[in-house]
């Protein structure tokens, strides 16, 4: 991208690249939080931006943040989406989704965790905005696994009488867990021992629910009258 240019007090021309400024804005709210994270941090993290630059080039805090949402889905975020959709199988997209996970919530010389879990939670009124906007994003992950799941029923990977909401519901939960470990400082170690046991739940609650005459046929959860 072409840089974008400002005036020092001086009067000597700047400029600065709007994707590196971007990406450490990125990096910060990561780090931070959107609450945590001050105009006057950002400003200096983007290369010493003037308000008025700032403004100008990306509108507005909440604005900005949201498009640092979206570049961290775009960048970070959509390995552990290819992972799961390129596996084989159910269960080892599963598991490389989660392993790739681990590897984007710890990695060296990076913030530890999940921009999208930990960025905007329990908001004050006046910050609902980037807050409602990733649980909105979150919203995907249930649906990126169940739709996985859909196609292994159709494939004959899992049976048609597994409950996928079952399976989503435990697997998103993991994945949520791991990134607030993470953001907690749980080793990549322990994070990757937690994934050893979650799939070795796999059997369980891949298998068929038939039997307990309370589920439908294709994971579809049946309520009697």
């Amino acid at each position: 991208m072409k840089p974008e240019t400002r005036k020092a007090r001086g009067g000597r021309p700047l400029s600065f690249d709007r994707d590196v400024a971007l990406r450490r804005a990125m990096e910060l709210f990561w780090a931070r939080g959107y609450e945590g994270t001050t105009l006057e941090d950002l400003l200096t993290a983007m290369g010493g931006l003037t308000p008025p630059s700032f403004y100008n080039a990306f509108g507005s805090k909440e604005a900005l943040f949201k498009e640092a949402a979206d570049l961290y889905i775009a960048t970070v975020g959509v390995l552990p989406v290819r992972a799961l959709e390129e596996a084989r199988t159910a269960r080892e997209g599963i598991e490389a989704m989660l392993r790739r996970a681990v590897e984007s919530f710890s990695q060296p010389g990076m913030p530890h965790g999940c921009l999208l879990l930990l960025g905007a939670t329990k908001c004050a009124p006046a910050n609902q905005g980037p807050q409602a906007y990733l649980q909105a994003v979150r919203q995907r992950a249930p649906e990126g696994i169940g739709s996985r799941l859909r196609r292994a029923v159709a494939e004959g990977d899992v049976s048609p009488d597994a409950d996928l909401s079952r399976i989503v519901s435990f697997y998103v939960t993991v994945a949520h867990g791991l990134a607030v470990r993470a953001g907690d400082g749980a080793t990549r170690a322990d994070l990757m021992a937690a994934v050893d046991g979650a799939m070795a739940a796999w059997a369980e609650m891949a298998k068929p629910q038939r039997a307990s005459g309370k589920q439908g046929r294709k994971g579809r959860t049946r309520t009697d009258a």
